[in-house]
């Protein structure tokens, strides 16, 4: 992906988290894959909404920062997913209020309320507290890297994609199943056969 174009996506998708209400203020970060080797990300402590293109962190997958700016202080798991799954096109980590309203009670998200769920995020873990920007976040992070989504206890909701489009899509998701679930009460998942047969699709 072209580098100017990696930026205008971000920062589009930022202004659409923001607005969708899935991050406020300055809270989370999100990054592109822009080659085998580099990445664009949110710098840290500016407000999502309000990003713009050149505000974009570059940084390669050694950790050098190879532009202008301050990049997130989570930046590390971004790279850590990078590395180990080269398929990861963009990651997304925001605090949905849903997402965050289970992860403060150490509740999981329950995907296999509907086809949806299971489709597009499969089974999410709940990563256990680790303070933000710490070396165990990452360790923790790239212990669970084989999953769509995850969510951090005490923290926020975690996406990858092969795609920017993608790891949106499937933070939208989250939370929806997220909020579906604390609305719905003792509503019962889908049966195992079904979520298996979903699997295979």
């Amino acid at each position: 992906m072209i580098e100017y174009h990696a930026r205008e996506k971000l920062a589009e998708t930022c202004k659409l988290l923001y607005d969708r209400k899935l991050t406020v203020s300055a809270g989370g970060n999100m990054s592109v894959r822009i080659s085998d080797n580099e990445f664009i990300i949110t710098p840290t402590g500016r407000n999502k909404g309000m990003l713009r293109p050149e505000e974009m962190v570059r940084m390669d997958l050694d950790g050098n920062i190879l532009s202008d700016g301050k990049p997130s202080i989570e930046h590390k798991f971004h790279l850590a997913l990078y590395k180990i799954n080269k398929d990861t096109g963009a990651v997304v980590h925001c605090h949905p209020l849903y997402c965050v309203t289970l992860a403060v009670q150490d509740l999981p998200v329950k995907t296999a309320l509907t086809p949806e769920g299971v489709l597009l995020l499969g089974e999410v873990p709940m990563l256990k507290y680790c303070t933000p920007g710490s070396q165990e976040l990452v360790d923790e992070v790239a212990a669970h890297s084989s999953y769509k989504a995850m969510l951090m206890s005490k923290h926020g909701a975690l996406t990858q994609g092969k795609t920017l489009e993608e790891a949106y899509n499937r933070m939208e998701e989250l939370e929806f199943q997220a909020q579906l679930q604390l609305l719905a009460g003792k509503a019962k998942e889908l049966p195992a056969s079904e979520v298996k047969k979903l699997g295979k699709m």
